[in-house]
């Protein structure tokens, strides 16, 4: 396991890079959205109309952010389940998104979509998200501010921890993680 500490948006030899199990640190703006906010999109891509975000070189955090407490830019932050996203994922990384950033499995599609496009899929912790939340500075909502905490935000993030679940290159520590203590 290697440890990097990135700046977003992440570049194309950044998201090169890293391989299934690595711990990343990251600081600078990611997007944020969940699947309600994830079918808008599509439906507008559907139709052939702008997306109110641009998503290409974008990271995107699954989360709704519960309501901010004074002094703070949100309250706990954890992520949500990704694989909610899944159906709408493939055409956004078709788009140039490169980083996706939840919990749990991704489907078949995703996971390929990820190779052909060049994306990686970190984790974040469940269980830590009033820790999380302290890595984000500030939040703006961009997008679809009538779905509340599961509108499009611009988070602003410092020192925000993941580890790499997914790579662009096919790994999966879903898959290597249980290998690799079954060999130990």
């Amino acid at each position: 396991m290697r440890e990097y500490h990135l700046h977003l948006p992440l570049s194309k030899e950044d998201v090169q890079q890293l391989r299934a199990g690595d711990m990343v640190y990251l600081t600078g703006p990611m997007l944020t959205g969940r699947d309600a906010a994830h079918k808008r999109l599509i439906q507008l891509l559907n139709e052939g109309k702008p997306l109110p975000v641009d998503v290409a070189g974008q990271a995107i955090y699954y989360v709704g952010p519960a309501p901010a407490s004074p002094g703070h830019a949100v309250g706990s932050a954890g992520p949500t389940t990704s694989y909610r996203m899944d159906a709408y994922t493939p055409q956004l990384l078709q788009l140039g998104l490169n980083c996706m950033i939840g919990k749990g499995r991704r489907s078949d599609a995703v996971r390929q979509a990820m190779q052909d496009y060049g994306a990686v899929y970190l984790g974040a912790v469940g269980g830590a998200a009033a820790l999380i939340a302290r890595s984000i500075k500030s939040a703006e909502v961009l997008a679809y501010e009538d779905l509340g905490t599961e509108a499009i935000h611009r988070f602003t993030v410092e020192n925000f921890p993941a580890i790499v679940l997914m790579d662009a290159h096919g790994g999966n520590l879903y898959e290597s993680g249980p290998a690799q203590y079954r060999e130990e």
